[in-house]
């Protein structure tokens, strides 16, 4: 995708630490309005890719709310392949239009298929693919959230030379490309902080096959509860943090990770003098979406 990534705002967070360090964060999400953040820079070289294997289709995988369903039914449109959407999950089939992020997909062009969660486990099998073949024919295949070795690639390239000064990197981790990627482009002198969306410890695992580096770590203590979930001290936290800096965060990913830097800025978890820079990932278009689901729930929403 020919998009400008030279020029990419880097803002600092001028809020009140007690602790001598400085918070900055690296604008992604303002990369593209559809294609943003972390889902450009994954998607940018398996596009390439499936050019190159002369590929006019695209399949991926994806929950009812998942950013990297929004981004390859737009990414889709603009560099017209045809796109696939195996949806996690058969409770919205006849119900599409009641779900922004899925509503924004159909008008881009993708085509959605419902599949059970049971059915939606067997998605890298080759019997299941072998499937997916005779039902739609030739395509090319993004995994969920986008990560393999080509996202890796495009990930490493969030860190340039005008990130050199900073000594901690941080982002928000889902499947763990953009954290692999960032550890591979990282300077030899920082650190690279991952914090999970996901509850449990596999990520770590999952992870370790694209990097060859012990510079990164993960902080599992900020995920609310797992992946989708959110708290009213999230939201406050979320809402709180758009008003005092003008930079809107989203439930799933960032608004936790700023949450835990924040957190550990408050309790002495950096060094002083700490130049720490956030990866603003994108994932914005969650935010109508996961509204809707507290709405209905009586619960705070997002500003």
């Amino acid at each position: 995708m020919q998009i400008e990534t030279a020029h990419i705002p880097i803002q600092e967070v001028l809020l009140n630490f007690d602790a001598d360090v400085r918070l900055f964060i690296k604008r992604e999400d303002m990369i593209h309005p559809f294609v943003s953040g972390n889902k450009f820079r994954k998607l940018k070289y398996n596009l390439a890719e499936a050019n190159k294997q002369n590929q006019r289709t695209l399949l991926t995988f994806g929950g009812a709310f998942s950013n990297h369903i929004a981004a390859v039914a737009a990414a889709g449109k603009i560099h017209k392949f045809q796109t696939i959407g195996i949806i996690r999950g058969e409770e919205l089939i006849s119900k599409v239009e009641t779900n922004p992020t899925l509503q924004f997909a159909v008008d881009n062009g993708m085509q959605l298929k419902f599949i059970t969660r049971e059915n939606y486990r067997k998605k890298t099998s080759k019997e299941f693919l072998g499937q997916l073949t005779a039902e739609f024919g030739r395509f090319y295949t993004i995994p969920e959230g986008g990560t393999n070795s080509l996202a890796v690639k495009g990930c490493a390239e969030i860190i340039t030379e005008t990130e050199k000064d900073f000594d901690t990197i941080c982002c928000a981790v889902g499947t763990g490309g953009t954290i692999a990627g960032i550890s591979k482009g990282a300077y030899a002198h920082q650190k690279v902080i991952g914090f999970p969306a996901l509850k449990g410890d596999f990520l770590q695992e999952e992870i370790k096959p694209y990097v060859s580096t012990d510079n990164w770590t993960l902080i599992n203590a900020y995920h609310f509860g797992g992946y989708g979930k959110v708290t009213d001290e999230l939201i406050q936290f979320i809402n709180t943090f758009k008003n005092q800096t003008e930079i809107p965060l989203d439930p799933i990913y960032t608004g936790k990770m700023l949450y835990g830097i924040i957190d550990l800025i408050k309790k002495g978890h950096f060094a002083k003098q700490n130049r720490i820079l956030a990866i603003h990932t994108g994932g914005l278009q969650g935010i109508e979406g996961m509204n809707r689901k507290l709405q209905r729930k009586g619960q705070k929403t997002i500003l």
